[in-house]
């Protein structure tokens, strides 16, 4: 047997080599086996023969919303960083400006914006329940995120969150889809904003205007942005009920009014008040004195501010298309508006006060200001179809 062994070594051995250590080492290099390369599993063959590859299955953190069949989702991680981070970039205003997003929160915001139009990027909910209240072929267009209920309450801007968050296009007003009744309802009325700054106001503003039906809104420079949280906020949907230019010059606004749109102000300044009178209180919504304005001073010089007829608010002064500017509480109004009023014929419409009681939320004037002047354009409107019907033979 073991002549036998020596005998196949010697076969193997190259010719010439000798039987050495070295040779041995040959011996053992030619008997080493190649690499075998592996395929992957599914490209394998199983002992019991080949077999079909299985479909791809979907990645593992998708899954199928029961809320709507067809409709998918994706589940965020554990400690998944990108709502927070999201949230965080779309609260601030640089980063809205800048790309052209808005963040939007709660049911009744999302929904409203869907139904006018408005364009969703990204929607995070804590349940699939909160996808029901919502247009099925309108949410299609987003991707969907679930996340625990927790991290929303974390980045959410209310006391009680509702567990649903949108990051959406900022609406353009010129491509909106405002409700029916709105339009139906809508008056030849505008609203200027006049550096209104803080945001609960705006918002209420915001939502008096789309109440009485104004036309637009136009927001000219040094208001808050309309599309801050608070403001989103505080006008419970106005903002996808009524048209709303932002950011906008004085020298801009005429050109943004209807052709023969007449322009007021709302004022505090009694003119039934004796000459002499202390001037009205720094905190009123709107004033017309130079005094009442200082920091416009400087860069008005010599030009002037314009004197405007007072009158009531509760008296006529609304002749369609009109426009109010209300002024915000700190600043109040600013020369340009009152040169613009002086310049189609406006008035200072006086919402009177008792005497030492300090002037009116800014809100609330406009809310004021803005229902009388819907009344007296729905007046003189049915005056108008008295006129146009034929006379009794």
């Amino acid at each position: 047997m073991a002549a036998l062994g020596r005998a196949w070594r010697a076969l193997l051995r190259p010719r010439g080599a000798r039987a050495g250590p070295a040779g041995r080492r040959g011996v053992r290099a030619l008997r080493r086996s190649p690499v075998r390369v592996l395929q992957p599993q599914s490209a394998r063959e199983s002992p019991r023969g080949p077999q079909e590859s299985p479909q791809p299955p979907p990645p593992p953190a998708v899954e199928r919303g029961a809320a709507a069949p067809g409709l998918w989702y994706e589940k965020a991680a554990p400690g998944d960083r990108r709502l927070g981070k999201v949230v965080t970039i779309a609260k601030s205003k640089k980063f809205r400006d800048n790309h052209g997003k808005v963040l939007l929160e709660g049911h009744r915001l999302i929904k409203d914006a869907l139904e006018a139009g408005a364009v969703p990027q990204t929607l995070f909910f804590s349940t699939v329940g909160h996808l029901k209240l919502l247009p099925e072929a309108e949410i299609k267009r987003a991707s969907l995120v679930k996340v625990k209920f927790e991290d929303i309450k974390i980045w959410s801007d209310l006391v009680t969150p509702q567990g649903l968050l949108g990051i959406f296009s900022k609406p353009d007003p010129a491509k909106m889809s405002y409700p029916a009744a709105q339009l139906a309802n809508s008056l030849p009325l505008l609203l200027i904003c006049d550096n209104i700054r803080d945001p609960g106001n705006l918002g209420t503003i915001l939502r008096s205007a789309a109440g009485a039906g104004c036309e637009k809104v136009l927001l000219t420079k040094g208001c808050v942005d309309p599309w801050e949280p608070k403001v989103l906020r505080a006008g419970m949907g106005a903002h996808f009920r009524v048209p709303i230019i932002a950011s906008l010059d004085w020298e801009s606004v005429p050109t943004t009014l209807p052709a023969g749109t007449q322009v007021c102000v709302a004022d505090n300044k009694d003119p039934d008040a004796a000459a002499g009178t202390a001037p009205a209180s720094p905190k009123a919504p709107v004033k017309s004195s130079p005094q009442a304005a200082p920091e416009h001073q400087d860069e008005e010089g010599a030009a002037g501010i314009p004197e405007l007829a007072a009158q009531h608010y509760y008296e006529d002064w609304a002749q369609a298309p009109v426009a109010v500017v209300i002024g915000g509480e700190t600043h109040g109004l600013s020369p340009a508006a009152l040169r613009l009023a002086a310049s189609t014929g406006g008035k200072r419409l006086l919402i009177p006060v008792v005497p030492g009681v300090d002037s009116l939320n800014s809100a609330i004037a406009a809310g004021i200001v803005l229902f009388e002047g819907k009344r007296q354009l729905l007046w003189r409107h049915k005056q108008d179809d008295r006129q146009k019907l034929p006379v009794p033979g």
